[in-house]
């Protein structure tokens, strides 16, 4: 940590993409309150992802985080907890059997409630009005009064929190990820699937698998392993009023962590070396993560690096490529070749829903499959090129059955049926079937990148 951080020194520095509050008052006494609320998680745990995080960066794991754009206090439920949940495991076991190494498994949830927008407001009808930055904020409702920031709403967001993460740790230890339940869903997903030849060779070697296991003698009763999954969950930190009030000094090493999730990241809108977030981050012992998008240079990046893990310590940063698959060629190879020269160990992770971002021809906002699967496909080749891992990705994505993005051999959504389940309050998310034919088709890059894994780690 350097030696002249604290929690509050990011308030010295420039800041952009937060709201301006015009009671500050009722601002000051809500982070006060929020001050002695308890943790939402624990360093320890924190310390736990880190440390899976760095057999990522060896090649030895592969990183599956995803969840919805923006959480919303209208959709909390249950249900739709589960739902993604569900989604969620069935595609880790698929990419688990693909890279044939253990997938460390972090949601974008229970924290992903604030947003960065390219403009301070928007105009519907002639009315300017400030723009929705996400639950926590402000109401999505177009009225002057919803759009108010109002800091009730982090009171509201971190109840929402603790009531997500009490759910999800249930989920995780409780059952409910037993391998032979969470491979049945599955099957029953390919059944009804127009791609279930493609995928049927994978689904059938996973069903192999699980009968050795249970000749052997291992089930989910004898095994907890085989019944329990470690979860974590992350958001981009842009409150930083909200984050400093959940910062706490861990007792065991005396460390300060982020204690509002596990790991956080710093977007692309919001990355400058000298600038807030920066300087938050760079005090905190938490995993993080760096958006990284074209117009980020190679200087500015090694400065990144620089000021967020001088020590260079595995596991601590998850560079997060959020290109387009018409720029990905271009701008990822530079990145990767500046990073691997100067030595820094880091986590390279495909984010290939914010640049393939493109508006349909009657008006939605949309991801085309086939351009996210693409950008997924040439940050593989990228890697395997340079001699590097492809570490993870990082998908917008929801569990539910909704029309947002187009595409895919199983949803087949058209432009015209966009409007039929659009429900996202901020960006277009992955169905349940579109975020596990991904996953499939993840799962056969994986496969391809087996034997140069082998080859790797032998001359290590």
């Amino acid at each position: 940590m350097p030696t002249n951080w604290t929690p509050q020194s990011w308030r010295n520095k420039p800041i952009s993409q937060v709201p301006v509050y015009p009671d500050q008052a009722k601002l000051e006494a809500v982070e006060a309150q929020l001050r002695k609320f308890p943790p939402l998680v624990f360093a320890g745990e924190a310390r736990e992802l880190r440390h899976q995080l760095s057999e990522v960066a060896a090649g030895r794991a592969f990183l599956l985080q995803g969840g919805d754009c923006a959480e919303s206090f209208a959709e909390h439920g249950a249900d739709h907890i589960r739902d993604f949940f569900r989604v969620f495991l069935q595609m880790a076991v698929v990419l688990t059997h693909g890279a044939s190494k253990p997938v460390v498994k972090v949601g974008r949830i229970a924290g992903q409630f604030a947003k960065p927008r390219s403009s301070d407001t928007e105009t519907i009808d002639g009315l300017t009005l400030p723009s929705y930055r996400g639950d926590i904020i402000n109401d999505i409702c177009f009225t002057p009064e919803a759009r108010i920031p109002d800091p009730e709403r982090l009171l509201l967001a971190y109840r929402q929190s603790a009531a997500t993460l009490n759910l999800l740790r249930a989920f995780a230890t409780g059952g409910y990820a037993d391998l032979t339940r969470v491979h049945e869903w599955t099957m029953g997903f390919m059944k009804d699937s127009s791609a279930y030849p493609r995928f049927e060779e994978v689904a059938k070697k996973i069903d192999d698998a699980i009968d050795f296991m249970r000749a052997l003698g291992l089930d989910s009763e004898n095994t907890p392993s085989l019944r329990e999954t470690r979860f974590y969950t992350s958001h981009e930190a842009l409150l930083l009023g909200y984050e400093e009030a959940l910062t706490r000094r861990d007792s065991i090493t005396g460390e300060f962590y982020a204690t509002s999730g596990h790991m956080l990241w710093i977007g692309d809108r919001t990355r400058q070396p000298e600038a807030a977030h920066v300087e938050y981050f760079s005090g905190i012992r938490n995993p993080i993560g760096v958006k990284c998008g074209p117009s980020l240079s190679t200087d500015d990046l090694l400065k990144l690096l620089d000021r967020l893990n001088p020590g260079n310590e595995a596991g601590r940063i998850t560079l997060i490529g959020r290109f387009g698959s018409d720029k990905i060629a271009e701008h990822l190879p530079r990145l990767v070749e500046a990073v691997k020269a100067s030595g820094h160990t880091v986590v390279w992770c495909s984010d290939p829903m914010h640049g393939n971002t493109v508006k349909a021809s009657n008006g939605y906002k949309t991801r085309p499959f086939e351009r996210v699967l693409s950008e997924v496909k040439s940050f593989f080749e990228v890697h395997r090129a340079l001699g590097t891992h492809a570490g993870g990705i990082h998908i917008e994505m929801t569990g539910d059955d909704v029309t947002e993005c187009t595409g895919g051999a199983v949803a087949a959504i058209t432009e015209t049926g966009l409007e039929d389940r659009y429900h996202t309050y901020c960006d277009p998310r992955l169905n349940a079937s579109q975020a596990l034919e991904l996953a499939f088709l993840v799962a056969e890059q994986l496969r391809e990148e087996r034997p140069l894994r082998k080859t790797r780690l032998a001359a290590m």
